[in-house]
């Protein structure tokens, strides 16, 4: 692995040079001692959206037990991870926080399952819900907190960060994301977002199943090389530790490793790479894993679908969450008074299926369940 003194820096000549950003959609004059990159973690920080995540399933719903992650601790956990990076590779540390703190604003209730219904019925329009792209909804319109401007106004480029999150695209694949310089990759500093998220899943739902009793040590020794590894030596270094606390050890070395592979993987194939332009014109993106920590992480991950993911429990908890949510978008699509007053003047213009659609997207966990009690919803 790379060692901190060896990597410190070693990319400083791509960080993107904030004296180049294309600015907000509505001027703002500077502030005095924030530069702009601050100011946009801050607005997404302030945000209510932002809040809102404290009561979104990220793998296990609510009431389960509260020490499992939620969307809010797991975007936390996301920016320690990415900053820590970005200040290792010599990146810009505030617009990498930025970026990870809002990367899971768009996310609507229940996790992932919700995500997929909601596309699914938003089909039948001709339509589609993707969760970056409802962030840029929410960034652009839904926030509403300055009497300037609609929105939260934040720079070109953690709006295109957020366009981008998961995936490229190219000139006019994506029409409504077309002013964000398609064909081109986004800056280092987005590119780390989509994988230092992975780490903090794969990490934290190994943790999360195996207090929750789906996961044991020994499975995970079988089914992880590095697992099996840390697990090994921490045995050996703390030989009178109980499991849980093993447990807790492998998982911080389980993040070690995994952010170091990305450190040493990104700076091999920066190798070449002069300046941002060189980057955004890269065939592919530049910020990667090491193939052996690629296949480290990708078995990992095969091991949580099948022992997490998959459970009898997530998938009966999956059903339910899903068969609520079409149930709630047909009601509220055939009787659209139900919709608040406020939020249908808010939304006018739009059509009623998005209406219904981003309105649920909106949704905690709670509240969407308190809303399906009201209007009969089982």
């Amino acid at each position: 692995m790379t060692s901190r003194i060896e990597a410190s820096g070693a990319l400083a000549h791509l960080r993107f040079p904030i004296q180049q950003s294309r600015g907000r959609r509505y001027p703002e004059l500077a502030h005095p001692y924030r530069n702009p990159f601050q100011r946009d973690r801050d607005r997404v920080v302030h945000a209510r959206a932002f809040r809102r995540l404290e009561n979104k399933t990220q793998v296990f719903t609510g009431g389960v037990s509260d020490h499992f992650r939620n969307r809010l601790t797991h975007s936390i956990e996301v920016s320690q991870i990415a900053r820590t990076i970005a200040s290792v590779l010599g990146l810009d540390e505030d617009l990498t926080e930025a970026l990870a703190l809002a990367h899971d604003i768009g996310h609507p209730p229940f996790a992932h399952a919700a995500e997929e219904e909601l596309d699914r019925l938003m089909h039948r329009f001709g339509e589609r819900f993707d969760h970056n792209i409802h962030a840029l909804r929410i960034v652009e319109r839904f926030e509403s907190r300055y009497a300037r401007f609609p929105g939260l106004n934040l720079t070109f480029e953690v709006r295109e960060g957020m366009a981008k999150h998961s995936r490229d695209f190219a000139p006019g694949e994506i029409p409504e994301l077309d002013e964000y310089l398609p064909g081109l990759r986004p800056p280092l500093e987005a590119q780390l977002i989509d994988l230092c998220d992975e780490i903090a899943y794969d990490t934290a739902d190994l943790d999360d199943g195996y207090h929750a009793g789906l996961v044991t040590m020994e499975d995970a020794r079988q089914a992880s090389d590095l697992f099996r590894e840390l697990d090994e030596a921490v045995s050996m270094q703390y030989p009178g530790a109980g499991e849980r606390i093993r447990m807790h050890e492998v998982v911080r070395g389980l993040i070690d490793a995994l952010v170091s592979g990305l450190v040493e993987g990104t700076i091999s194939a920066a190798r070449g790479l002069a300046e941002v332009d060189a980057v955004r014109a890269h065939s592919t993106r530049v910020a990667r894993f090491t193939p052996v920590t690629a296949e480290a992480a990708a078995r990992l991950k095969r091991f949580l679908r099948e022992r997490v993911y998959e459970s009898e429990q997530l998938v009966l908890d999956r059903k339910r969450s899903v068969a609520r949510i079409e149930a709630l978008f047909d009601l509220l699509y055939r009787r659209p008074e139900l919709l608040p007053a406020a939020y249908r003047e808010e939304s006018e213009g739009q059509s009623l299926h998005r209406q219904v659609c981003d309105y649920i997207a909106g949704m905690t966990d709670g509240f969407f369940m308190r809303t399906c009690a009201q209007v009969g919803i089982a």
